[in-house]
């Protein structure tokens, strides 16, 4: 018999929430319902959320794989590197809306849903240190300290808020996504550049159409 991988057992836990439209009732439930002993399931993970942080862990190394792979992807500046990442983020999400769909909203428990988005964040933050976005430099370390934390932080919540956005998004393509994540990043660059208040107005002019005006 053939052992699981991660991989394998991470595709199968997709397939059955999305079958069943509930996540399974136990570990050896769904071992045998995969084929395969418990302690097989063990020797990869050691719980349903473990599984589940992998999965959207897996959307972003599979992101990073396929920009790697692009050489003039390692040309560009940080600002182009973000916008990339993000439209082939939101590619590989688009390929399984439908999982990324019942994580989110099938888990009420917010704070439970960021722990499940733990490893996302981790390897984001790295992502964000390494395509060397330009601050001010505050020469002093507690200060650089602060506004490092302050950068990931951020761009942390700007990929949820572009999620969320995504998510609710019903436009052909998403394409209200796509002018929403120009948008916020070249937003975000000019607020860094200091040189924010146009940009600024064009992104809440945008975010005003999109949710004051259907209400």
């Amino acid at each position: 018999m053939k052992e699981e991988t991660p991989v394998d057992i991470e595709g199968a836990y997709m397939k059955y929430v999305l079958e069943r439209g509930d996540r399974p009732k136990s570990i050896y439930s769904f071992a045998q319902d995969l084929g395969i002993k418990e302690s097989e399931f063990y020797d990869q993970f050691g719980s349903f959320e473990a599984v589940e942080k992998a999965i959207f862990k897996a959307f972003f190394d599979h992101t990073k794989a396929l920009l790697d792979k692009n050489k003039e992807f390692q040309t560009f500046d940080a600002r182009n590197k973000l916008i990339s990442f993000y439209y082939t983020f939101f590619e590989v999400l688009k390929a399984n809306r439908s999982y990324v769909v019942f994580s989110f909203e099938a888990e009420k428990n917010k704070l439970k849903l960021l722990s499940t988005l733990s490893e996302l964040k981790k390897a984001f933050g790295k992502f964000i240190r390494e395509i060397g976005i330009e601050t001010i430099d505050f020469k002093e370390e507690k200060m650089e300290k602060f506004k490092n934390q302050g950068l990931h932080e951020g761009a942390w919540a700007q990929l949820l808020f572009t999620i969320k956005f995504w998510l609710e998004d019903s436009s052909k393509g998403f394409e209200k996504t796509d002018i929403f994540i120009e948008k916020s990043i070249t937003t975000s660059f000019a607020v860094l550049d200091n040189s924010a208040i146009k940009s600024v107005l064009d992104l809440g002019k945008f975010l005003f159409k999109e949710k004051v005006m259907k209400n």
